[in-house]
């Protein structure tokens, strides 16, 4: 398990003195670099970029996938969304190359795609969605499959089949038992998704969530 000391959620000068003295002394620099920088990416983006940036520079290329997913999320929080696209897409390229080592970018593209309603990638994250539905395992999967699926069908004005898929995220989202006997709640729909799951339920569909 990774040192605490490399998931600082808070970053400011005293922090990153610590960091970098932790840093010096450890064997795997990159990973410590890309774990910082997944956990700063929602909250203090440019610093997580600039964590980023220094471990591309170095030869360790075990966690490049999730590195440019860390990125994406950065990206995403600056509103600088077509890069963030990119970023899912360099992710999935790696992905292809090195199988065993996936992300969430194959669900991530396509909801940032319909999410900010990118028309131009629409295409584009229909079959990432079509060639990566043998990877969906948690309620929160499946979920956030057919919600992509949806938004984009309302975007491209076939409202008929985008009730259908909302319908199906909602039935995902209702869900309160994995299946997993030791893990009941892991994989979920928690309430981070409480807009999405209104939009979709504004859509139509019939939410059967418990709450």
């Amino acid at each position: 398990m990774a040192d605490d000391s490399f998931r600082n959620e808070k970053w400011n000068a005293d922090v990153a003195r610590r960091f970098e003295e932790k840093l010096g002394r450890a064997r795997r620099k990159a990973q410590y670099l890309r774990i910082q920088a997944s956990v700063l990416a929602a909250t203090d983006p440019l610093v997580a970029l600039q964590l980023l940036d220094r471990y591309v520079a170095m030869a360790d290329t075990f966690d490049h996938a999730q590195a440019h997913v860390d990125r994406a999320t950065a990206l995403t929080v600056l509103g600088r969304i077509d890069e963030a696209a990119d970023a899912y897409e360099a992710a999935l390229a790696r992905e292809a190359e090195f199988p065993k080592l996936q992300t969430q970018a194959y669900l991530q593209l396509p909801m940032l795609v319909a999410s900010k309603e990118l028309r131009a990638r629409y295409g584009r994250a229909i079959d990432v969605l079509d060639q990566n539905v043998d990877r969906l395992m948690f309620a929160v999967d499946h979920f956030l499959w057919h919600a992509s699926r949806a938004l984009i069908l309302v975007g491209q004005g076939d409202r008929g089949a985008s009730v259908l898929h909302a319908q199906s995220a909602l039935d995902a989202a209702s869900r309160n038992d994995s299946g997993f006997r030791y893990h009941p709640t892991v994989g979920l729909v928690g309430d981070k998704h409480y807009e999405l799951l209104e939009q979709l339920a504004g859509m139509g569909a019939t939410s059967r969530r418990k709450t």
